[in-house]
């Protein structure tokens, strides 16, 4: 599928909505233009799909030819039809598509369902077809599903509206899942893996481009209906990222987990070359620090997210123990289980003694350990032993999560489906991982009849057990929403500024109007002039050349450290202006920056820039020449409160380094904090006027000793 193109929502002056989005779910009457008895045509199989799987509302097939098809009175038009139709779903030709919808309208059919392509997804006069449709959804009120959909599956409404051949089968299945996909063959695809996993599904929405009812639509409502209890989205793009937001806000509100797999994990462009921060936070990390905010969680597969969203609907809630009890019918599948959990940052539990005791009763005391392995037992092979072990195991208090790796075993079927009903029975969410071929063949029917979920592959296990502890840590979540520094006006502290990148003088300006400690500084037009001003600053000095055409200094040797007497530093300035002319022959210098020297413990990067969709996002992370090489930041939505800074900070892979680490004394995280935070608000008041400000480096000090801008950069657009 190409990328979607989204035609803008007519909001304002709408027509009051024909049908609320639960009866659009949940319709009473289907009409399908273009059914036919011809199940290789789509209107033909969508129609055998209605009646094969119980559709128990009317069914209005229309065909201009046929009286009859599959028992069910034919219509020759909308016009002829006894009674309006809740929803209608179109598999015409697209050149007949928008007379057939302004009939539909004018027919009152309260929904229509366009799964025919070849408007925004494809071309500018695409685009303009969807605009249309938009325009008459918005005059009369007819709600749009799509175009460019494969419709809706509903199990629980008995209800197959889609053409695809995956729904050929006995039943739909049902469960408390919800599924919404932008992509039409996905969702037919997710829902048939989802079937084949034993897992039930309570829909599959098909949203294709958005034109009118979009994955937000269809978000909310599940998260108003008790019997969806997790939403799974694939997405390729938003109508709305504010509403987007609202609603994630709203599932975790509710309880309910969002998983999400998003296409566009691509970096942020043409600014990177100017900017840290535009690299290292694109528009995927932009959309990757709000989920994590609202606890949306970021699955890289279709099977991760929808078998994760199962396990948490079976295990609801969220867990403070972060231990994984590891029971295994193999040495090896123990020790291979130990290093994988390890490298995935998932801790091993440390059981109590009185849980090992009672292990040891039937285990030799090494296998009696976490992991376990079955294989070392003390009792005879006659003895079942594996009910119990796995039992006591997942009962300890410090376990948080079970995983069960079944490798070759004596009396396989049997003690693996012990083992896995004793994993199922413990109320901790967990895991089988059967490692085995054809000799778990009968252990699999015997689970899928059981509804006890199991993997094939080790890793497949190991991927939903990261996403299950990620779940319930609460580390990223935002608990309060961001509250103006106090002090700080409602307005901001602005001063007069132009547009365009800004000089380091400027930048520091801003930063000095929201309260953040900045290096002092004098500016000079002159080698001589930067002497005299050193002098009254007082040396050591740091000399830097001033131009707005300079982004990077140090790359064109326009910055010298700790000159100590006027000397010095006028001999620095000249040497300086020849290099820069070198390196940099068309920027202009305005003169010299004479600062005071800062000294502390460490650099820290502070940056914001403005996403087109998400809005301000604020980066923090080690400074200096270190970011461009561990590219180790942590990215929120701005604004954003000290006590979530703190988080992120300690989110970080060099977090140690700011606690202190080999002697070094931690840095003042407080003061970091407290300066994001203000710079979070900078870039809030500034709004679309941002375009990027980075703060490279903050020098920080001790805990109590501060910390200080000393550079900074930042690009600030034209008012609108």
């Amino acid at each position: 599928m190409k990328p979607t193109l989204h035609t803008a929502h007519l909001s304002q002056g709408r027509a009051t909505s024909r049908l609320l989005l639960d009866r659009i779910v949940h319709p009473r009457s289907v009409a399908v233009l273009g059914a036919s008895d011809n199940v290789a045509k789509f209107g033909g199989r969508i129609t055998s799909f209605l009646v094969k799987h119980g559709f128990t509302g009317e069914l209005f097939p229309i065909n201009r030819q046929a009286t009859e098809i599959l028992g069910r009175k034919a219509y020759p038009n909308m016009s002829e039809l006894p009674s309006a139709p809740d929803v209608a779903i179109l598999a015409v030709p697209g050149a007949t598509l928008h007379q057939n919808l302004v009939a539909a309208a004018d027919a009152g059919v309260g929904c229509c369902v366009i799964i025919s392509t070849g408007f925004a997804e494809l071309d500018s006069e695409g685009a303009q077809r969807q605009a249309a449709i938009v325009e008459l959804s918005a005059r009369t009120g007819m709600r749009i599903l799509g175009p460019n959909c494969m419709g809706m599956i509903v199990p629980h409404h008995k209800m197959a509206l889609c053409s695809s051949v995956t729904l050929n089968t006995d039943t739909l299945g049902d469960g408390s899942i919800g599924l919404i996909s932008q992509s039409g063959a996905l969702m037919v695809s997710m829902f048939d893996r989802a079937k084949a996993d034993g897992i039930g599904l309570r829909y599959g929405i098909s949203c294709g481009n958005q034109s009118d009812l979009e994955i937000c639509d269809f978000i909310d409502h599940m998260v108003a209906e008790p019997e969806t209890r997790a939403i799974c989205v694939y997405c390729e793009g938003f109508v709305d990222a504010a509403r987007f937001k609202r609603s994630a806000a709203a599932c975790r509100a509710a309880g309910k987990p969002l998983l999400m797999v998003k296409t566009g994990r691509t970096a942020a462009g043409v600014v990177a070359a100017q900017s840290h921060t535009a690299s290292l936070a694109g528009s995927f990390e932009a959309f990757a620090a709000l989920c994590r905010e609202q606890g949306v969680l970021l699955p890289k597969s279709t099977d991760d997210m929808i078998r994760t969203a199962h396990i948490l609907t079976r295990f609801p809630g969220r867990r403070s123990v972060p231990g994984v009890g590891v029971v295994s019918s193999s040495g090896g599948g123990a020790g291979i289980a130990s290093d994988r959990l390890s490298e995935a940052g998932l801790p091993l539990a440390k059981i109590e003694r009185a849980t090992i005791d009672k292990l040891e009763e039937k285990l030799l005391s090494p296998q009696a350990q976490n992991p376990i392995d079955l294989g070392g037992r003390k009792v005879p092979e006659t003895v079942d032993i594996t009910t119990d072990c796995t039992a006591t195991l997942l009962a300890d208090p410090h376990v948080g999560y079970g995983f069960a790796v079944l490798a070759s075993m004596p009396f396989y079927s049997q003690r693996a489906l012990r083992i896995a009903e004793a994993v199922h029975a413990s109320g901790k969410p967990s895991l089988v991982a059967l490692t085995v071929g054809a000799l778990a063949d009968e252990a699999r029917r015997e689970l899928r009849q059981r509804g006890i979920f199991y993997t094939d592959g080790f890793e497949d296990s190991l991927r939903i057990l990261a996403l299950l502890a990620e779940n319930d840590d609460t580390r990223g979540l935002v608990e309060t929403p961001a509250a103006r520094p106090a002090g700080l006006s409602a307005v901001g502290a602005l001063p007069k500024f132009r547009e365009g990148l800004q000089t380091e003088s400027e930048v520091k300006q801003l930063l000095a109007s929201y309260g953040v400690a900045v290096a002092k500084e004098s500016l000079a037009p002159t080698p001589e002039a930067a002497g005299e001003a050193a002098a009254k600053l007082g040396f050591p000095v740091v000399l830097k050349v001033s131009s707005r055409d300079i982004v990077h200094k140090s790359d064109v040797g326009a910055v010298r450290l700790g000159l100590a007497d006027a000397a010095a530093l006028v001999a620095a300035a000249r040497e300086m202006t020849t290099r820069v002319k070198a390196a940099a022959p068309n920027a202009t210098i305005d003169g010299f920056s004479v600062q005071e020297m800062v000294r502390g413990e460490a650099e820290v990067i502070v940056g914001v820039r403005r996403d087109p969709q998400f809005g301000p996002i604020v980066i923090v992370g080690l400074g200096g020449v270190t970011v461009e090489i561990l590219h180790d930041v942590a990215v929120a939505t701005a604004p954003v409160r000290q006590a979530h800074v703190v988080k992120m900070i300690d989110s970080l892979k060099t977090a140690p380094l700011f606690k202190g680490a080999r002697g070094r004394p931690p840095l003042d995280v407080e003061a970091i904090a407290n300066a994001v935070e203000r710079i979070s608000w900078l870039a809030h008041d500034l709004g679309a006027r941002l375009v990027d400000l980075e703060v490279n480096p903050l020098i920080v000090g001790a805990a109590g000793e501060g910390a200080t801008a000393v550079d900074g950069r930042a690009n600030i657009a034209a008012a609108s």
